[in-house]
């Protein structure tokens, strides 16, 4: 059988950054090279970087992808690599569509070319179109209508890319009445918790349908709210893992593989699902028969804690530096959310560009004070001490508020605080809000909401009780100083905006809340089945109620992190201004 050493740089792209992910590529292409690979591949839309949104209708920005297309492939040829097929993800425009109604202006295409000997050999567009949670690519793109497949040194090798694997027909069996020896999809797949064992199952599966080798090549870093965790994979024809990249690191996946010579008489013409066969010979002779030095390797799983936190790290990571910034100024409470989101920090961009400021009233706790110190002495952030005092004091003497007011006054004066330092000092503001409290709106507008970023929005509570034990345990076992104070831990949550307030005054116990909210915002349940999963009736529906009537505080909240099937943001539509209630 011919052998092919394939290569799949799971790597990290930025939206718009055209220039800059094209430099990129070929430095990957160059150590793809210099490891004797035959074949190389990236990921979907690495060039314009995913998602672009509305980018993608802006014909400006689809020129310059394309035009950067040619340029990448002649550039490829001129550092000599010509003679290297390699697959890169891109946005293009069909050339055949004709302008109506429903369709994208310009009918972008989501696509991936082939570049050969400084040419562009082959131009394809996903086939399948994903219009569900993130996903709006029916508002974006139009779809390709081929089945691309290069012979590269005997083998012929099919092409998809993500959804194309997700949805049933289409690709993968067009695949196998092709009668391709691999099929490479290339993916810009977002990560979701529990999803790599998903990402797995559907690989292994569609490696049987196509019934040949199957390459998932992943994309990893950030965007917005979105995080790619790569976790690249190569299985054969049966299933069984060949090789498996890394979570949450970027690198060239080298695999050597053994793969059937293509037929003297391969299929043509339409397949499946109106597919037309798109067959480029790019070289026909396999190359000498070499000893492998790649056959595979399978890197360790992330435990569940471990790998929503490096979900969060890398989030956080990418928003700053993709976005300019170079340091991060947090409130410290004391509390466990503030505590966590400064620990994240720390390992997203190093304590030394992390800002901590602690923002006493009279009602805070001596503790919580002391916590806040303690956390920087850990970390080794930037600590300071602002007293709200003064400021409360002069509101109160002007205006004479109580209850609620009174104590939204303070979280006010702390927001506006956090963002005079932002202006004057560069820093952007992290907002600590957890999903928990952002669900049932125990939050303050323009107060604890306020801020560039969220890490911990789609952290249910009893999550960040459990990440900061996971990333205190985690740097014990490296003989490093736990980052999170005990106390912060173990202490019942407060706000401290009245003498001894505690969480449970106005919430229920958070295992029972984030149980009922993992069913009505997760999973899109309603009174009744959560009352049937076993939790009181009036509770559920006091929690419903406030859930539906804090939408409008969940719009203004900045973005943050995604790591649930449905976070707050794109994966949750509902609109602010509702008269529906569920029924108790």
């Amino acid at each position: 059988m011919p052998q092919l050493r394939l290569a799949l740089n799971q790597i990290d792209s930025q939206v718009g950054n055209i220039a800059a992910n094209a430099d990129s590529v070929v430095h990957w292409t160059r150590h793809s090279a210099e490891q004797g690979a035959h074949l190389v591949a990236f990921p979907e839309m690495v060039l314009t970087g995913y998602p672009v949104e509305d980018l993608a209708l802006r014909g400006s920005f689809v020129e310059a992808s394309r035009s950067a297309l040619r340029e990448l492939a002649q550039r490829l040829a001129a550092e000599g690599f010509g003679g290297l097929p390699v697959v890169v993800g891109y946005l293009d425009r069909t050339e055949r569509a004709v302008p109506r109604l429903g369709r994208p202006a310009g009918s972008p295409e989501n696509a991936a070319a082939v570049l050969y000997g400084g040419q562009v050999v082959l131009r394809f567009a996903k086939h399948h179109l994903p219009n569900y949670g993130v996903f709006d690519e029916f508002r974006y793109f139009v779809p390709g209508d081929t089945q691309p497949v290069i012979r590269v040194r005997g083998v012929d090798v099919a092409l998809a890319i993500c959804e194309d694997l997700w949805q049933e027909g289409g690709r993968v069996p067009a695949t196998r009445s092709a009668g391709a020896g691999l099929l490479i999809s290339i993916n810009a797949s977002p990560y979701e918790r529990n999803k790599d064992d998903l990402r797995l199952e559907l690989v292994r599966k569609r490696a049987q349908e196509a019934g040949c080798t199957l390459a998932y090549l992943a994309m990893i870093g950030g965007q917005d709210e979105l995080v790619f965790d790569g976790d690249s994979i190569v299985v054969d024809s049966a299933g069984e893992v060949i090789a498996r990249a890394p979570q949450f690191s970027e690198g060239c996946v080298l695999v050597d593989l053994d793969l059937p010579a293509a037929s003297d008489t391969p299929a043509e013409g339409t397949v499946e699902d109106g597919l037309r066969i798109d067959r480029v010979i790019l070289t026909e002779e396999p190359v000498e028969p070499y000893d492998p030095v790649v056959t595979g390797g399978y890197a360790d799983r992330l435990e569940d804690d471990e790998e929503i936190y490096d979900a969060l790290v890398v989030g956080l990571r990418a928003y700053v530096r993709k976005n300019g910034f170079r340091s991060v100024l947090i409130g410290l409470s004391g509390g466990i959310d503030s505590a966590l989101v400064a620990a994240v920090a720390c390992d997203a961009i190093g304590a030394q560009n992390v800002y901590g400021v602690s923002m006493p009233s009279k009602y805070s706790s001596e503790h919580s004070k002391g916590d806040a110190a303690d956390l920087a002495d850990r970390t080794g952030l930037n600590f300071r001490t602002v007293s709200i005092e003064p400021m409360f004091d002069a509101y109160m003497g002007s205006l004479g508020l109580s209850g609620l007011a009174e104590e939204n006054l303070q979280s006010r004066l702390r927001g506006t605080l956090l963002m005079a330092l932002s202006n004057q000092e560069g820093h952007i503001v992290l907002a600590p809000g957890n999903k928990s409290e952002l669900a049932v709106g125990y939050s303050t507008l323009y107060g604890d909401s306020v801020g560039a970023y969220g890490p911990i929005k789609d952290v249910y509570k009893t999550d960040v009780f459990r990440l900061a034990e996971y990333r205190n345990r985690a740097a014990a076992e490296r003989g490093e100083t736990p980052p999170i104070p005990e106390n912060s831990i173990v202490k019942p949550p407060s706000a401290e905006l009245r003498p001894g307030q505690v969480d449970t005054d106005s919430l229920p116990d958070y295992p029972v809340l984030d149980g009922i909210l993992e069913l009505y915002v997760d999973r899109d349940q309603g009174l009744e089945a959560v009352v049937a999963a076993g939790y009181d009736r009036e509770l559920v529906a006091k929690t419903l109620r406030m859930v539906d009537m804090a939408e409008y505080k969940r719009r203004q909240y900045p973005p943050g992190t995604k790591i649930s099937a449905k976070g707050f943001g794109k994966d949750r539509r509902l609109p602010i201004t509702n008269g529906w209630r569920e029924q108790a």
